[in-house]
């Protein structure tokens, strides 16, 4: 780690990045980290299984596109602490020649990937340190352009990541913009924290924690109504906008979480020509 990352890390506050670990049983983070977390566990006592869920959505996400569709190319933004099966492993296991470029602008995350997220031969990784909110610089970086081919096909990963991105940072902009940097054919890939699949009692009462004051959110979730406004002119891979356990499910259905417990939508879609 240089010194210019050790300067940037904040450890007094809770990091989506680090409190995802935290809740997914790493141990790369701090006491901000498990605070944060706990406090929102204790409102929402299921976020663990949402945070597990979101991570196998992931995986079939990829495998899908790997190897149902033919996609060798991966923009993984937000990519959070490298824990087990990472875009990278799930796309090279089917296809060695993939080539992935992860996104964050995480120090703690910067250092780990440097680290752990080795390429398969053949194939290639690149790590950018950069900021969602400016996609300008991740769709014009040089590391960007000298890993990724960008008149072939790309899945763009937005997995768990939207949701801390408020509406006064322009979303919707945010993700065309990143689309529009992609050839036909590409995917948006998106997982998106939402109030709707709540249990009602659960959702007044952490609705209440906040407007008190007792909860500080750092999110913004979305109806599914508002996430569909992410796919505007896509063309959604069936069953479309849906809790993350029921896409493309790889469990039976009386063997998954209540939908009550996995409070984030998941979808996949495709750039027409």
């Amino acid at each position: 780690m240089g010194h210019g990352d050790l300067d940037r890390i904040d450890t007094s506050t809770a990091h989506p990045a680090r409190r995802y670990n935290y809740w997914l049983g790493g141990k790369d983070n701090f006491a901000a980290d498990r605070e944060s977390g706990d406090a929102i566990a204790a409102v929402y006592p299921a976020i663990r299984t949402t945070a597990l869920e979101n991570r196998s959505f992931l995986r079939r996400a990829v495998r899908f596109l790997a190897a149902e569709r033919g996609i060798r190319q991966f923009l993984d933004i937000g990519t959070g602490i490298p824990t087990a099966d990472n875009t990278h492993e799930v796309a090279q296991a089917i296809a060695p020649d993939s080539r992935i470029v992860y996104v964050d602008n995480d120090p703690i995350v910067l250092t780990h990937a440097r680290a752990l997220l080795a390429s398969a031969a053949g194939g290639a990784t690149a790590y950018l340190d950069a900021d969602l909110r400016d996609p300008e610089t991740i769709v014009e970086h040089p590391d960007l352009r000298s890993t990724l081919d960008l008149d072939r096909p790309v899945a763009l990963m937005l997995i768990a990541i939207m949701h801390f991105v408020f509406d006064e940072d322009k979303p919707y902009e945010i993700v065309r913009r990143l689309i529009d940097a992609l050839p036909a054919g590409s995917y948006l890939v998106m997982t998106h924290g939402t109030g709707d699949l709540a249990d009602p009692a659960v959702r007044a009462h952490a609705e209440e924690q906040v407007r008190t004051g007792k909860l500080r959110v750092d999110a913004r979730p979305r109806s599914r109504d508002e996430i569909a406004g992410f796919f505007d002119g896509l063309e959604l891979v069936d069953p479309g906008i849906v809790p993350v356990i029921d896409w493309h499910p790889t469990v039976p259905e009386g063997d998954r979480p209540s939908v009550f417990d996995v409070a984030m939508y998941g979808a996949v879609a495709r750039k027409p020509s």
